[in-house]
């Protein structure tokens, strides 16, 4: 049975498709720093494994949460790799481990990329295809990724 939500399924639809493309981010940037996470050495490493850890523990959530909205929503949330890979604005390096400071910038920079998709996101969720619970939803999520950049930032070397 299809959820009556007061949303077209026109409008629905397109919603699965952003949130989508939302869970495939998240679950890029997990792959993404459970690699570095398992490849960290030099300065600062105890502290950069945990805060990796707490990072991918929080995306992990989070990218649960979003897959449980596209479901909520009458959808179907994407799930293999090559589907993630497909959908995401993120991209990987195989066979690339960079330092420190590289791993750093790119986690940063992938959490400034989620953070400005969620912002436009959030708008086009909330003004063109009239839901604002998942607006609210994006919101959250992306006060949580400009957060986690924050942290990741204070540890760049100028």
């Amino acid at each position: 049975m299809k959820p009556d939500l007061g949303i077209t399924q026109k409008n629905l639809t397109a919603v699965h498709k952003i949130l989508n493309s939302v869970l495939a981010d998240g679950n890029i940037l997990y792959i993404k720093l459970r690699k570095f996470h398992w490849n960290l050495s030099g300065d600062n490493f105890m502290e950069l494994h945990l805060l990796f850890e707490d990072q991918y523990n929080a995306v992990a959530e989070a990218a649960d949460e979003v897959a449980e909205r596209i479901a909520t929503l009458g959808g179907t949330a994407i799930g293999t790799t090559s589907e993630f890979a497909q959908e995401s604005q993120l991209k990987e390096t195989p066979g690339k481990v960079p330092d420190t400071q590289g791993m750093l910038k790119e986690l940063v920079s992938d959490h400034e990329n989620i953070v400005k998709s969620l912002r436009e996101n959030l708008d086009k969720v909330e003004e063109d295809h009239k839901d604002a619970g998942t607006a609210d939803f994006l919101n959250g999520l992306m006060q949580e990724h400009e957060k986690m950049a924050w942290k990741l930032r204070k540890y760049l070397k100028p």
